[in-house]
């Protein structure tokens, strides 16, 4: 097995999407993405999974049913597994996530936003 360390700018500096998370490494059954995000997202929720939003870059609000918590480069946020949550950027946002390898970005919701096959970089 090797051990390499992780350049999270070289890595981000890798693609340009927005929400389409990128795999950068894997550890106890969890995933470590980046992800650039602008606009809205859908409202989902994710049944099985906690997901950890760690912002890089940027200021990232999540709307839920009775508030929006505003997260700045800094910052991070753990969403319970169950509860519904709708991310939204006004600008770019630079994101690392970490959440179990089963974790589907839109959670409980299938449509084009769905990336079922991330790409690992």
């Amino acid at each position: 097995m090797e051990i390499n360390k992780v350049d999270i700018s070289e890595k981000l500096k890798l693609f340009n999407d927005y929400w389409s998370p990128k795999i950068v490494g894997e550890l106890n059954g969890q995933y470590v993405k980046l992800a650039k995000i602008k606009g809205e997202f859908i409202r989902h929720k994710h049944d099985n999974e906690d997901e950890m939003f760690y912002v890089l870059k940027g200021k990232l609000n999540m709307e839920f049913r009775d508030k929006i918590i505003e997260i700045n480069k800094g910052e991070f946020i753990i969403v319970p597994k169950g509860v519904e949550h709708k991310p939204f950027a006004n600008e770019e946002v630079e994101l690392m996530l970490i959440e179990p390898t089963t974790t589907l970005n839109t959670g409980n919701i299938n449509n084009e936003l769905t990336k079922e096959n991330l790409e690992k970089i």
